[in-house]
């Protein structure tokens, strides 16, 4: 394999015969190589990076040139030896291949090369086409390459083999020449010395930096003293944890300077142990004097390195500071020292036992508890002692303290338990007992802490029966009832029993609380409780669902025996006697009844049912019984405008109200000197649709809710016309309806005469309207409400007029400006004579008594120009105007 030094030849041998590339003459370049070799193995020995390709490459052009080779390239290996990772070559120009296709080269392909090839060992092969059996691999490799001959050369880097060095020809050769041989070697031994140098540098620079990181983050500090120059180095860390700075100058020769007197001794002992062989380590723990003058404890560890004649030459250690340790160890010792007076005024009682369960220690409070003395109790088994029992079924309890020894775990009672004590008394007690390990982890004995809870039970109990329970009547309360009622539902809907549901609401109870005081409805409430209770069946339950209502449920009952259950609780309720002070009451209750079925939803579904049946029974004339029917009509509307009190309060909340406008024409007048027109209210629904008010006042009326409402628009009109100054300037009037509950409102007219104020607004220019049913029915405050604002300016008018009985007969006690005849009669007034005589006497006599006359409904011309011949003043409908949405509401404007 390897050619005969001593050979010498061309060192190209070109094949007989016409070919690319003849043979290229012999040139005397020994002189001018040997210099470029030096050079190269310089360079390689002292790279400054693993892959320096520009120099690397330079030293192979240089080479490949005076030693007239096609190319000379170094190929190195990836890390698990699979591939070649690196390659830098230099070729002619004349050269057929590149050796760049080596890069990524597995090396699976180059087997010898891959397990065969060692360190600055030679592979030579003159002809690949003919290579020797053991290179056949690469052979045929390097000649699906255009190589015709290869001398190459492994490179190991510490110890193992990561490149090699290959001379490469396009023709094949008779012979490589020695001094390639010798040229190769010295190229392959320099590079190998450049990367190690390198790779060594940096594993050096590597340790220096983490030797460097750990000094510096270390707690521990760190010293070296050096025997034989008595000299001693000391990190930065134990300069500072001594109190000196970094850049001070070595703080003494001698480091027994710094220790504590009392513990000199002890350190010099431990040092010499060590130094004589009979420790393999120094360790201490003792006191250094810091630089203010302090003493701090440290923990030190320390290791000698000797001579071959067993003397030591340097001693390195390391000192921790544990003074924070040792303050917490002495301040335990006092813990421990005063531990037994704790137990001696704790307000526990404690007993101690050994792992056998006999008594060894029990403090004042446990004597007190179990009613033993410690002199007498000492020696005796726990049981004796403390004998503990179930607080309900009285059986005896196994000692909680052997269980935790038995068990290795702390056992906590999780109810109060019956304690007997030695005279015979009981208390309740809770206990936690634990198990008190040795140093090895064994169990050695045990502890049982107890506390008397005779007084706080007692106090809980009275508390949990004032939770379940109406203090008034002794009944269960509203909540406990709901959970009662809850899994009734459940049951019911599992199909396992039949439950009904009666909701009570007195009828006369507000007389009897009005005239004789709330002591009296108290005693009422407390008699009709006992009352109920006493008509019902053992498994029902009775509440006090509020006020004076009541609820009832019923347990295995169909709707049937509810009804004949409910009917004779109301007769019982009806012939019952309420005396107070020497007069008598008697008393009506409106009963509701309600299934419990699987169709039902919820505890709060099923209350509202029953509710709704009970107000049913209210409206239906008092003192009646109502049943519940899923399809009930009625109940079906009660319940919807139920739904519809909570959506419009949620409405005013989230401000989902707007206002439209309608114009007012007048019909007699040629030339309007403003804009007259009423504002509408409309809300939008949880979707964002508009809802029209027939939909939700009624709902609004019922639930008393119309005087916010009222408020809303009040607010909000003048808070538009405040921020509008246009519309202000064209203004007439602007009318804005009112109901009658808000003129009940004792709180709403000086709402309205407040914003007035506040906003500055022209009150002339506002008109309100009244309902003719809402000022019959509301006669004096009506009147005062309306005697007030006119004070201010305001204007009247009197809505849906003629819908009343007595219209006519009340017209003249209300001073208001406008009428506006009622649209039912204006709407057919060109088809019924009768609505048309109507629209024309109210007309007649609204002139008569000084007002104007306004008719809603004006819904095309014809009947727009019959209103004008009979003379009425103005129209309003969808004939003149559609409602038109008020764009801004001036809803960012700030609140007058």
């Amino acid at each position: 394999m390897a050619s005969n030094p001593t050979e010498h030849g061309p060192l190209i041998s070109a094949p007989s015969g016409d070919t690319l590339f003849t043979a290229r003459p012999r040139r005397n370049t020994k002189v001018g190589l040997d210099v470029l070799l030096t050079k190269a193995s310089i360079d390689f020995q002292n790279l400054t990076s693993d892959h320096d390709d520009p120099l690397l490459k330079q030293n192979l052009e240089a080479l490949r040139e005076s030693a007239g080779l096609d190319a000379v390239v170094i190929a190195t290996f990836d890390e698990p030896q699979k591939s070649i990772e690196h390659v830098v070559a230099a070729s002619g120009l004349f050269a057929t291949f590149n050796p760049i296709v080596f890069h990524g080269e597995p090396l699976e392909r180059l087997p010898y090369l891959r397990s065969k090839l060692g360190h600055l060992r030679i592979v030579e092969i003159r002809d690949t086409s003919r290579p020797r059996r053991e290179l056949a691999a690469e052979g045929a490799r390097l000649a699906s390459l255009h190589i015709g001959a290869a001398l190459i050369v492994g490179v190991a880097i510490q110890g193992r083999v990561q490149a090699f060095i290959a001379l490469c020809s396009t023709l094949p050769r008779d012979s490589w020449d020695a001094n390639l041989h010798l040229m190769l070697k010295l190229l392959g031994s320099s590079y190998s010395s450049g990367i190690e140098r390198l790779r060594y540098q940096r594993h050096f620079h590597q340790l220096e930096e983490r030797n460097e990181l750990a000094l510096h983050g270390a707690n521990d500090g760190l010293w070296d003293f050096e025997v034989d120059s008595q000299k001693t180095w000391f990190s930065p860390r134990w300069k500072a944890m001594l109190g000196y700075s970094d850049d001070e100058a070595e703080p003494l020769v001698d480091w027994q300077q710094l220790l504590h007197p009392d513990d000199t001794v002890r350190v010099s002992t431990a040092l010499r142990d060590h130094l004589s062989g009979k420790e393999p380590l120094f360790e201490s723990v003792h006191r250094l004097r810091h630089r203010d003058g302090v003493w701090l404890w440290v923990e030190s560890r320390a290791k000698a390195r000797l001579d071959e004649q067993g003397r030591a030459r340097r001693i390195v250690g390391v000192d921790l500071d544990v003074t924070e340790r040792k303050l917490y160890e002495e301040a335990l010792f006092k813990e421990k020292e005063s531990a037994q007076i704790t137990l001696q005024s704790i307000g526990d009682g404690v007993i101690t036992t050994d792992s056998k369960c006999r008594i060894e220690y029990l403090n004042p409070v446990a004597e007190q508890l179990t009613g033993w003395r410690l002199e007498h109790a000492q020696g005796r088994v726990i049981d004796e002692i403390y004998r503990s029992f179930h607080e309900e079924t009285c059986e005896p309890l196994e000692n909680p303290l052997a269980v935790a020894i038995r068990r290795t775990r702390a056992i906590k009672s999780v109810r109060p338990t019956l304690l007997i004590r030695r005279d015979g008394n009981e208390l309740y007690i809770e206990s936690c007992a634990s198990p008190i390990r040795d140093g090895a982890g064994n169990v050695s004995g045990g502890v049982l802490v107890f506390h008397d809870v005779s007084e706080s039970r007692e106090l809980n109990r009275k508390l949990s029966y004032h939770a379940s329970h109406d203090i008034l009547t002794g009944l269960v309360n509203r909540r406990e009832f709901e959970s009662r009622l809850e899994r009734a539902l459940k049951s019911a809907k599992a199909r396992e029993a039949s439950y009904a549901l009666c909701h009570i609401d007195l009828d006369q109870f507000k007389i009897i609380n009005d005239n004789c005081g709330h002591s009296a409805g108290d005693a009422l409430l407390g008699q009709v409780g006992a009352l109920l209770k006493s008509k019902i069946r053992w498994r029902d339950t009775v509440s006090r669902l509020g006020g004076d209502e009541f609820g009832v449920l019923l347990e295995s009952c169909s709707l049937e025996e509810a009804v004949r259950n409910a009917e004779m609780l109301r007769e019982a309720i009806r012939n019952y006697k309420f005396v107070w002070e020497e007069r008598t009451f008697r008393l009506g209750a409106s009963i509701g009844v309600v299934p419990l079925s699987p169709e039902n939803e919820d505890v709060a579904s099923l209350i509202s049912a029953a509710d709704s049946a009970c107000a049913a029974a209210k409206e239906s004339g008092r003192n009646r019984i109502y049943s519940f029917q899923e399809n009930d009509i009625d109940l079906m509307r009660r319940r919807r405008e139920m739904q519809w009190a909570a959506r419009i309060n949620n409405a005013l909340e989230d401000n989902r109200f707007e206002i439209f406008r309608q114009v007012i024409q007048p019909l007699q007048q040629k030339d309007a000197h403003g804009l007259h027109y009423e504002l509408l209210l409309r809300m939008r629904d949880e979707a964002g649709k508009i809802v029209a008010p027939d939909q939700f006042i009624v709902a609004a009326e019922r639930y008393g809710l119309t005087p916010n409402i009222d408020r809303w628009m009040i607010e909000h009109a003048l808070r538009w016309l405040v921020s509008e100054a246009d519309e202000r300037e064209k203004l007439e009037l602007c009318s804005i309806n009112l109901s009658g509950q808000s003129l009940g409102d004792d709180k709403f007219l000086p709402f309205v005469i407040d914003h007035f104020h506040r906003s500055g607004i022209d009150a002339s220019k506002i008109c309100f309207e009244i309902t003719e049913t809402a000022a019959i029915a509301s006669f004096s405050q009506a009147n005062r409400f309306i005697h007030a604002l006119k004070e201010l300016g305001c204007r009247f008018a009197l809505d849906d007029f003629g819908t009343g009985l007595s219209s006519f007969g009340y017209l003249k006690h209300f001073p208001v400006d406008f009428l506006k005849i009622d649209g039912s009669f204006v709407k057919e007034i060109l088809h019924d004579p009768i609505d048309r005589e109507m629209v024309r006497s109210i007309n007649e006599i609204g002139h008569l008594t000084g007002k104007q006359t306004i008719a809603e409904f004006a819904e095309n011309v014809e009947i727009i120009e019959m209103l004008r011949s009979i003379g009425v003043d103005y129209a309003q409908g969808y004939g003149i105007a559609t409602p038109q949405r008020v764009m801004k509401l001036a809803s960012g404007s700030e609140a007058f």
